[in-house]
């Protein structure tokens, strides 16, 4: 016996703390920056900081708590603390804005701190914990279903947060109450794990002398370079990430400060179409289940590409802001979206079913480096680089500050950067053959 809980059981854990975490991520990826546009200033350095120093937290945090979890072979403590604190610093991130705007290095610096913090912990019980938790669970007859689940998660997360995360902060900019509902619903959600998840009786610790020997015996890459399949979907995901961070973390302030839609409009204009995206995982899945993970992941960027491509041309002189439905932004955001579900599908399932069986906390750390931190950073920066210099700029009347509003060229920039994700595509085909054929022997 694996798991002492029922089938069910396990499947309401599943979606219950993924997509609670999710909701979170959502939080950080797309409200934190639109309040530094709202409250702090029309700054693309304060995001740039926000997404670089969060993003080595995060890493930082997978690595050291996922070296934990595999020395212990325990995961609960790791997810219900870390989702506990995870709350409890979304909520302090949000008391960022009572800092006089007059001291603007004490709240930029406040604001990427806090941030940091809130992902630290976030990944503790995110990625250390509930991930390594479900490559524990992962196999032949489950995959595709986790799969599907792990990749409609952060769909619904931004749904949920979006949708829901407009009606909060409202018209009139209250992401204090943002803040409180979504950083108390993780901390309830970290509590219930405590008494409802089971640990695996089939996980034993894994240690390898010292603790930080073996934190840093990850740092070895030969071992994860001799995985060449392994290697090339990592690069895949990184390559896809730095092109989705260039556009995303910037796509709410394009919608609100470019195009004129106010918060609560900007999460159902995100929402609707990324729902109807979601449900292209149902045949994303069955292509999973039939190993054609490399097939599937270059379909899926061709797609994101496509439905990047549509929105670029979009002027705010198209747009009437007072009607919720524009057919392009709409059928842009839908095609964008499926191709987003389907790699983060794809490349999810495909990377844990490679990971060596005594490392999975460790090798969830190597994911983070490609899946967050070289993104986060790389994309970041071309993000920064496009909005500054294809943007709308003017000087606000009363700092005296450059400001900068993020138009259709941050899509542009995110097709071309995603595009290059098909070279490692193309060149994983023959390992993923190979090691297909050799299974069937087997």
């Amino acid at each position: 016996m694996t798991n002492k809980r029922s089938g069910f059981s396990m499947w309401l854990l599943i979606w219950g703390l993924g997509l609670a975490g999710q909701i979170c991520w959502n939080v950080e990826n797309q409200w934190f920056n639109t309040f530094v546009y709202a409250k702090i200033g029309k700054d693309p350095s304060i995001i740039t900081g926000m997404l670089i120093w969060s993003a080595v937290a995060s890493t930082f945090a997978t690595f050291f708590f996922g070296t934990w979890a595999d020395r212990s072979g325990k995961r609960r403590r790791f997810i219900s603390w870390g989702y506990i604190l995870w709350g409890v610093f979304t909520i302090a991130f949000g008391l960022t804005q009572f800092i006089s705007r007059e001291m603007y290095a004490l709240v930029a610096a406040s604001v990427v701190i806090a941030d940091s913090v809130m992902s630290f912990f976030g990944s503790m019980g995110s990625n250390a914990g509930f991930s390594t938790w479900t490559t524990d669970l992962l196999n032949e007859r489950n995959r595709g279903g986790i799969g599907a689940a792990l990749a409609t998660q952060p769909v619904l997360g931004t749904l949920i947060g979006t949708v829901a995360g407009g009606m909060l902060v409202g018209r009139n900019d209250d992401y204090m109450r943002l803040f409180l509902v979504m950083g108390l619903a993780v901390i309830v959600f970290g509590v219930i794990s405590m008494f409802t998840l089971d640990e695996r009786d089939d996980v034993a610790p894994h240690r390898e002398g010292s603790f930080w020997g073996q934190f840093f015996s990850v740092f070895d890459f030969k071992r994860f370079f001799a995985l060449r399949e392994l290697v090339l979907v990592h690069i895949a995901i990184a390559v896809f990430t730095i092109g989705f961070n260039a556009y995303f973390a910037y796509i709410g302030n394009y919608l609100i400060h470019y195009l004129g839609y106010t918060a609560d409009q900007m999460g159902i204009i995100e929402a609707v179409p990324l729902l109807l995206a979601m449900l292209a995982a149902i045949p994303f899945g069955m292509l999973i289940n039939r190993n054609k993970h490399p097939y599937l992941a270059i379909a899926t960027v061709l797609l994101n590409v496509i439905g990047l491509l549509i929105i670029y041309p979009i002027k705010a002189a198209d747009v009437d802001p007072t009607q919720l439905f524009n057919a392009r932004i709409w059928i842009g955001i839908l095609v964008m979206g499926m191709g987003y579900v389907g790699i983060l599908q794809v490349t999810k399932v495909w990377a844990k079913q490679l990971y060596p069986e005594n490392a999975k906390g460790q090798f969830e750390g190597i994911w983070m480096l490609f899946y967050v931190l070289i993104p986060m950073v790389g994309g970041s920066l071309i993000g920064e680089a496009a909005v500054k210099r294809g943007g709308e700029t003017f000087v606000n009347a009363v700092s005296g500050k450059t400001e900068y509003i993020p138009n259709g060229s941050i899509f542009l920039i995110g097709a071309v950067v995603v595009l290059f994700t098909l070279i490692p595509l193309v060149l994983s085909i023959r390992y993923h053959r190979a090691r297909v054929a050799e299974e069937k022997r087997g």
